[in-house]
């Protein structure tokens, strides 16, 4: 045998000694669980990452149910609101029309007084007018004493009358 040979053989039964030893530790066992407990824990791993996205599929589900019902209350608060502010209006065209006929009603009154009174003062001034006028008519066709009686007589009996 040559040099290669022998070398050849020497390696040969170290790898079969290296072999041996790692056989008579155990290393391939270790090397199997190792392997094992990495993939069982991978497979834990992919367990809780399917329950995980379960639970968001059920999260998101819930909140989907959650953002309707609340898009529904809105709606319903708005409709709410819109019957009211409608209601609103009307009460207050309601109390705006009330409100001008009472004014109306109260200046039409105001005006009737005052034509009232405007016509009393009218025939209050014409009564007076028309005193002095006879007053003065009679002062200048009566004479002395039968003046005074006439026009004292007239006098009374115009403010019998007015009154």
């Amino acid at each position: 045998m040559d040099a290669t040979a022998w070398a050849t053989f020497w390696v040969f039964l170290a790898l079969l000694a290296l072999i041996g030893i790692m056989f008579y530790l155990g290393v391939p066992g270790k090397i199997v669980g190792a392997l094992d407990a990495r993939g069982e824990k991978i497979r834990s791993e992919l367990a809780d990452a399917a329950r995980l996205r379960e639970e968001a599929k059920a999260l998101l589900a819930e909140y989907q149910r959650r953002r309707g019902e609340a898009v529904a209350e809105a709606k319903a608060i708005i409709d709410q609101a819109r019957r009211e502010a409608d209601a609103m209006a009307h009460e207050a065209r309601e109390r705006l029309e009330d409100y001008v006929t009472r004014r109306t009603k109260a200046v039409e009154q105001r005006i009737a007084q005052a034509e009232s009174q405007a016509v009393t003062e009218v025939r209050s001034r014409a009564v007076d007018v028309a005193t002095d006028a006879a007053a003065k008519i009679l002062a200048e066709k009566a004479d002395g004493q039968a003046r005074r009686s006439l026009i004292d007589q007239s006098i009374a009996a115009i403010r019998s009358n007015l009154n």
